[in-house]
């Protein structure tokens, strides 16, 4: 493939500012890496133009094992003289504790840790009870309002417990989510692409920020990942195991690697405002920013051979993963 643009951006989400359209995750990529690696990293993706960094603290719930990573990123974007005011961060609070550990204490750790004063934007999830969705909209309000950050989204929620902070958010006046954070790839489209989200992103309601888009690597050509990966809602991943092998043919008819493949394919989807991976090497971020021309010039016929590849139709009445 030939060398990548410069990354553009679009809106996070209706009335969000314009963010890079690929953004770096934190999870199991500034811990595994040399620290002047990712201060090289995270200098070459910002001249990239990648500007969006999806930073989470992670002190509580399953990956509480990973509590350093905001500490590492602020100490990488130091080192690299990345100022402020030159890159987006999105931050996460997670309902697994709350609301014994609020908000404003997730909030208050994480920038701490970060060394910064504020987020950018912040994705409210994972739970594994039923939500209190009036006390997360009110609680995530007054994080907006001490200015703590200026837009939120959901990640991963069912698809009704959405509606319902939609719902209630307009009732009282307040600052609804406006993107959803999902797991989206070429084997797992349902949650995205069928009639739970994609009403609100037709709509124009939501923008969809796609995550986990390598199902842990295994679109990208590590079909047994060594170290640990995401969840697997919906139990297909013997299924998306068998979709990398036809992911790695497509990907040679295109002279293109399977990662730009998986990340090319997101970028057909009108609804993606910006897609998520991880990189722990330079050498996967350049290959993965081949994927804008690859869409550019294949997106649709890229699209029409994926298609054959979808495995999750097993979805529950509520949105849920059955």
């Amino acid at each position: 493939m030939a060398q990548a643009e410069r990354v553009p951006t679009r809106p996070i989400g209706p009335g969000g500012p314009e963010v890079s359209l690929f953004g770096l995750g934190s999870w199991n990529t500034w811990d595994r890496m040399e620290f002047d690696d990712a201060v090289a990293l995270a200098r070459r993706a910002l001249d990239a133009g990648v500007t969006l960094f999806d930073v989470a603290h992670y002190n509580m719930g399953p990956h509480a094992e990973q509590a350093r990573t905001d500490i590492i990123f602020g100490e990488v974007v130091r080192a690299a003289g990345i100022a402020r005011t030159d890159y987006h961060l999105c931050g996460k609070l997670w309902l697994w504790e709350y609301p014994t550990t609020s908000f404003e204490q997730q909030m208050t750790t994480s920038l701490d840790r970060i060394g910064v004063e504020r987020a950018d934007s912040v994705v409210v999830g994972d739970y594994m009870a039923p939500p209190d969705i009036p006390r997360i909209v009110t609680d995530v309000n007054e994080q907006i309002r001490a200015g703590r950050f200026g837009v939120w989204g959901v990640n991963n929620w069912v698809a009704a417990d959405l509606q319902r902070a939609l719902d209630f958010a307009a009732a009282e006046g307040m600052a609804p989510p406006v993107f959803a954070q999902l797991k989206y790839s070429i084997a797992r489209r349902t949650m995205a692409e069928g009639p739970f989200y994609r009403p609100h992103f037709d709509a124009g309601t939501l923008a969809l920020q796609a995550s986990d888009i390598f199902e842990g690597g295994i679109l990208a050509g590590r079909k047994f990942p060594e170290r640990k990966i995401g969840a697997d809602p919906g139990g297909i991943r013997d299924r998306i195991r068998e979709a990398a092998d036809a992911v790695a043919e497509i990907a040679a008819r295109y002279d293109a690697t399977a990662a730009q493949v998986a990340t090319a394919f997101c970028l057909t989807n009108p609804a993606v405002s910006n897609v998520l991976f991880g990189v722990s090497r330079i050498e996967q971020l350049e290959d993965n920013l081949g994927a804008l021309r690859l869409a550019t010039e294949h997106g649709a016929d890229l699209r029409a051979a994926l298609d054959p590849l979808w495995s999750d139709t097993s979805i529950n009445a509520d949105g849920s993963w059955a």
